[in-house]
């Protein structure tokens, strides 16, 4: 159990670290070079900035799911035959989606329910950072001024 929870809270606190890192210095990206003075984003690189921030969301959710799987394949070795199956196990579960066809014994699948929850707290912090994103690029409805400014 010991092994069990200092597993999980490694993890945890290295996919929050990884997260963290990726977004701050996206921001820090985009804010020096796709902004204004007002720290709003230049209109012309709307659809682009979307685009490239969802998916370095996704990249960076996709290295957590891998870190997760590699805990497992160390952790418990015999749970899991392969990486790939461990990958495909930590995407299911970080996700939330558990279709179940992957289990882990009872000693241990508490980790699982620890990856769960960070991959909710993660995925949260990614939807809250698209929208952060999406408000310095929309100046709200009816504004005319925005696309003037910039």
């Amino acid at each position: 159990m010991l092994i069990l929870l200092l597993t999980a809270l490694a993890v945890t606190a290295l996919t929050i670290i990884v997260h963290g890192v990726g977004t701050t210095q996206w921001l820090r990206h985009l804010t020096h070079e796709h902004a204004g003075r007002d720290y709003r984003l230049k209109t012309r690189m709307r659809l682009v900035v979307i685009i490239q921030t969802a998916t370095l969301m996704i990249l960076l959710h996709f290295i957590e799911i891998m870190m997760w799987a590699g805990a497992f394949m160390v952790v418990a070795r015999d749970e899991l035959q392969t990486f790939e199956t461990a990958v495909y196990f930590s995407a299911v579960t970080f996700t939330t989606l558990g279709y179940g066809d992957i289990t882990l014994s009872t000693d241990w699948r508490l980790l699982s329910g620890f990856e769960a929850i960070g991959g909710i707290v993660l995925i949260g912090w990614t939807t809250a950072f698209l929208f952060a994103v999406l408000q310095r690029i929309w100046d709200g409805p009816g504004s005319a001024q925005g696309e003037s400014k910039q």
